[in-house]
């Protein structure tokens, strides 16, 4: 036993930084739009996650190798190799599609937890849900920089591995017990759009296949202390981590379908209509073990997004990974105001979390392009250059973020237009 543990505790470590983007990837927004999706579609879009989650790790992979080969992290190296210009954009394209994500994010967890105390404290309501939702948030942001403030990279990796363990195990097991049928799983792997679903495809997109998973991703190997002997390492890395996103995710989604859109296909409206979920596993205790979930995927998501912007103007600057800097505390500062957009506006958490998603996919066909021409250069990769498998996966997703960029657009359409 104590030899299995050993092994264990072996994987674990060796897939730290993998599970640090899986801790930033499976977060309220992919809890949100897998429930939604699956309780109106069923498992219909289960190819966008899976295909996804492949791109993902081809991604992460060639960032990963460019970065360990070369010792250059990702924006410094589109400075040094495009110019200025073009660092600056990826950069600025990164950071605000994380900043319109946050705000949803942020307002989603404060609703859960306001939601979780109306239960156990008598007469909160009384103090006015919005303004209550408003302090929440308040909170989170003080707490969350406070942990920024003192804490290092090794505790936030501990801290999101924690949390999203929490969140994975609570749905794995829950879809033993309310099963989508298996015709549903293997047609969800074919891929067809439902009417009215480009809001949903471009957010299930935009929650797996993030660009900071894989662009950020230079600078937590550097953090992690690997260097290009651990080649075969960081690859064994990014595997787990693309399986792990894709199970957790297809769970959730499972979830959702089998306890929702099999019995009665409501659709997702509010928090508190995502406790179905979970409600064959916990019962009556499934609004706890639910909220308890979704506040720990918010915090879990909430770190790393925070980190993004004076992360990548620390890479751009000198492709260093700071995080007690002046710049680092005063842009985590703005950030966490930023996050109480959608707290103090009052707008639908749910509706909120799932459109600013789609912010996020407009950026992945310039970090990919950019990726694969540094990936090609034998000057720097020398033997080490993206073969014929990565350049076709990394082709692949280049073709797939452009459809779900169009995705996008129509989907931002469909939304403003409406009367």
């Amino acid at each position: 036993m104590k030899k299995i543990l050993q092994k264990l505790l072996h994987l674990f470590l060796l897939i730290g930084p993998g599970l640090f983007c899986v801790g930033y990837t499976i977060g309220t927004g992919s809890v949100t739009t897998m429930i939604k999706t699956g309780s109106e579609h069923g498992m219909t879009l289960l190819w966008v996650v899976a295909l996804s989650c492949v791109f993902c790790g081809f991604l992460m992979e060639a960032y990963g190798r460019f970065s360990l080969v070369t010792g250059k992290s990702s924006i410094m190296a589109f400075k040094e190799q495009f110019g200025k210009p073009v660092a600056l954009l990826a950069l600025g394209m990164v950071v605000l599609g994380q900043w319109f994500c946050l705000s949803g994010l942020v307002g989603l967890s404060s609703q859960a937890v306001y939601e979780l105390l109306h239960l156990y404290i008598p007469g909160v309501e009384t103090l006015g849900v919005q303004r209550f939702v408003i302090g929440v948030a308040l909170c989170m942001m003080v707490a969350v920089y406070a942990i920024l403030w003192f804490g290092n990279y090794s505790r936030l990796e501990t801290i999101l591995s924690l949390l999203v363990t929490i969140l994975g195990l609570s749905f794995i097991v829950s879809i033993f017990l309310v099963p989508p049928r298996s015709a549903q799983v293997y047609e969800g792997l074919f891929p067809t759009i439902p009417a009215g679903a480009s809001l949903l495809v471009a957010s299930l997109v935009g929650t797996t296949l993030a660009a900071p998973t894989f662009v950020v991703r230079p600078l937590l190997l550097r953090g992690k202390g690997w260097t290009k002997k651990d080649l075969r390492l960081q690859t064994r890395d990014v595997c787990f981590s693309a399986l792990i996103m894709f199970i957790v995710s297809g769970s959730i989604m499972c979830c959702a379908t089998g306890a929702i859109y099999n019995h009665n296909g409501q659709p997702i409206q509010n928090v508190m209509d995502m406790v179905q979920t979970l409600r064959p596993l916990a019962g009556e205790g499934a609004v706890v073990l639910f909220l308890v979930g979704l506040i720990c995927a918010g915090m879990s998501s909430i770190f790393p997004i925070i980190m993004v912007a004076p992360l990548l103007i620390g890479d751009y600057q000198n492709g260093e990974l700071q995080i007690r800097t002046p710049l680092f505390r005063i842009l985590a500062a703005f950030v966490c105001c930023i996050g109480l957009t959608v707290p103090i506006l009052g707008a639908n958490p749910v509706f909120a979390q799932i459109l600013t998603q789609i912010g996020q996919v407009f950026v992945l066909p310039l970090v990919i392009g950019l990726m694969m021409i540094l990936i090609n250069k034998k000057s720097l990769m020398k033997e080490h250059a993206a073969g014929p498998v990565l350049n076709l996966g990394m082709a692949a997703a280049f073709v797939f973020s452009l459809i779900m960029s169009y995705q996008g657009v129509l989907a931002f359409i469909s939304t403003f237009s409406k009367p």
